[in-house]
C-alpha cells in the first residue's frame, strides 16, 4: 500500500539526513507550546545525558505553527549549566534538536507521523513520545519510556500516572473500560500523550492508511495503542508519577474531546471485530518503575452543571436516544434525567449499556456519526456525575476500585455488546 504524503518539512529531512543515523528519538508534537517547550526539552536532554551517555540521541520536535519560535526558545537554553548543575557528564555523542513545522492537516496525528517518519530517516532503535505542554516530566522519563524498547524487547511502552480522581475521566469511564473489555488487556492509559514504541511499530503505523482520515487527526493515542495491541507487539506499561497539565472540568472542556475519542473508538471496533467478539475477559500488562506514593494535584468538576448539561441533553436528544437505546434502557436513562430518586446516579449498567447501544447504532447506520456521538455526549456527563457522588469522600486510591467495577461491568455485559452489534449484509444473507 502506497503511503500518504510526507508528513516531515524537506529542511526537516535535510537536518536529519546531515546527522545520520541515531539510537534514540525523543518526539515531542507541539502546537504554540513556546511558553512550555523549554521544561520539556531540558527533560529529555538531561534525561538522555544521564540514562543514555552512551548512545546517540536526537530530540524532534514537531511543530504546528511556531517554529521559529520554538528553535529560539531552545536556543537560549543554557545546557552546559543545566548538566553541570546536575552533576552530568555532556553525553559522548551530543544530542541534536530538530524543531520543525509538519506539512500536513493541523493535528496531533500528523505531527507523529512527522516523528515516526524521523525515526525512520535515522534509523533508530527506540523512540519515544512525549507531550509539550507538561509540567511533571522528569528526566526519568526517559529511562522508563526507552529501556523496556532497547533492553526487554518490547513494541509498545504507556504511561502509567498517579492521577486525581477526576483527571482523565474520558479514560476512566469509557476508554480504558471498553479496550480492557474488547482487547482483553489491561492497560491503564490507553490515550495516555507519553509513550515508547519500537522502529517495528512505527514502520506498521506508517504503513496503514488512515493518515488522511479523523483517526489519525483525532484519536492518535488510542489507535496506536489499539494497533499495538491487535498486532500482537509486546507491551508493557510505565509507571511516570504524577502528571500535571491543564486542568479541564469534564462539563465545560472535554465534550468536544469525548466526541473524538470515542468517535475513534467506535470506529476501531468495525475495523477489529473479528477478534475482539471472541476474546472473553482481560489479563494485566506489566509495570516497570517504582510506584511511589504521590499526591496529585486536585481536579475540581462542577456537579451540578454536569447534571444540568444531561438534563438538557435529555430534551434535546429524547428522540435520537430512543431510536439508538434499546428500548428497556432508554426508559431507565430517561427516569434517571427526570431527576426520580434521593439522589442522582446513572447505573453503572445503565451506562455500560448505552456506550453498546451507541456502539451498534455507530455502525449500523442508525444516525450520522458526528450527531450520534453528540448525542452520546449527556449521558457521558451523568456517568461523570454519578462517579463524583460515589467518590466524595474517597482518595484517588479508593476511587480506582470504582473504575474497576465499571471495567467489570463492561466485561460482564459484552455479550449484550454482540447481540446488539449490526449483522454485515453479506451474512444476513447467508442461510
Amino acid at each position: 500500500m502506497a503511503r500518504a504524503e510526507s508528513a516531515l518539512d524537506p529542511k526537516a529531512r535535510t537536518d536529519l539526513h546531515r546527522i545520520g543515523q541515531a539510537e534514540i528519538l525523543i518526539g515531542i508534537p507541539s502546537f504554540q507550546s513556546v511558553h512550555s517547550i523549554g521544561q520539556v526539552v531540558k527533560a529529555c536532554l538531561l534525561g538522555l545525558a544521564k540514562y543514555f551517555p552512551e548512545r546517540k540521541g536526537v530530540v524532534f520536535i514537531a511543530e504546528g505553527g511556531e517554529a521559529d519560535a520554538v528553535r529560539k526558545a531552545i536556543a537560549a537554553l543554557p545546557m552546559a549549566q543545566l548538566l553541570e548543575q546536575s552533576l552530568l557528564s555532556p553525553p559522548e555523542k551530543p544530542t541534536d534538536v530538530v524543531a520543525t513545522d509538519y506539512l500536513g492537516h493541523s493535528g496531533k496525528g500528523t505531527a507523529i507521523k512527522a516523528i515516526l517518519e524521523a525515526a525512520g530517516v535515522l534509523n533508530v532503535q527506540a523512540c519515544a513520545v512525549v507531550d509539550s505542554d507538561l509540567r511533571s516530566i522528569s528526566p526519568e522519563w526517559m529511562e522508563l519510556l526507552i529501556t523496556p524498547i532497547l533492553k526487554k524487547g518490547f513494541g509498545f511502552v504507556t504511561p502509567y500516572y498517579a492521577r486525581h480522581k477526576y483527571d482523565g475521566t474520558i479514560t476512566n469511564l469509557i476508554a480504558y473500560p471498553l479496550t480492557r473489555a474488547l482487547y482483553g488487556r489491561r492497560v491503564r492509559q490507553p490515550i495516555g500523550g507519553d509513550f515508547g514504541f519500537s522502529p517495528r511499530l512505527a514502520d506498521t503505523l506508517l504503513s496503514r492508511d488512515v493518515w488522511d482520515s479523523d483517526i489519525a487527526r483525532f484519536g492518535i493515542d488510542i489507535w496506536m495503542t489499539t494497533v499495538a495491541m491487535q498486532e500482537k507487539f509486546k507491551i508493557c506499561q510505565s509507571f511516570l508519577g504524577a502528571k500535571i497539565h491543564e486542568d479541564k472540568d469534564p462539563g465545560r472542556h472535554l465534550a468536544a474531546m469525548f466526541a473524538q475519542v470515542v468517535g475513534t473508538l467506535f470506529t476501531l471496533m468495525g475495523m477489529y471485530e473479528p477478534t475482539w467478539r471472541d476474546q472473553k475477559g482481560s489479563r494485566p500488562t506489566a509495570i516497570f518503575g517504582f510506584e511511589t506514593e504521590v499526591t496529585p494535584r486536585p481536579v475540581s468538576v462542577d456537579l451540578d452543571n454536569l447534571v444540568h448539561l444531561f438534563e438538557r441533553g435529555a430534551r434535546e436528544h429524547r428522540e435520537r436516544w430512543k431510536q439508538i437505546l434499546e428500548r428497556s434502557n432508554y426508559y431507565k436513562v430517561m427516569e434517571v434525567a427526570r431527576g426520580r430518586g434521593r439522589h442522582f446516579e446513572l447505573p453503572t449498567d445503565v451506562w455500560v449499556r448505552s456506550v453498546y447501544d451507541f456502539a451498534a447504532a455507530f455502525h449500523g447506520g442508525t444516525a450520522a456519526p458526528d450527531s450520534l456521538l453528540q448525542a452520546l455526549v449527556p449521558i457521558y456527563f451523568a456517568a461523570v456525575a454519578t462517579f463524583v457522588e460515589k467518590t466524595r469522600q474517597m482518595d484517588s486510591r479508593m476511587a480506582e476500585a470504582q473504575v474497576n467495577d465499571v471495567c467489570e461491568t463492561f466485561e460482564k455485559l459484552k455479550p449484550y455488546l454482540i447481540a446488539r452489534w449490526p449483522t454485515p449484509p453479506a451474512r444476513r444473507g447467508a442461510s
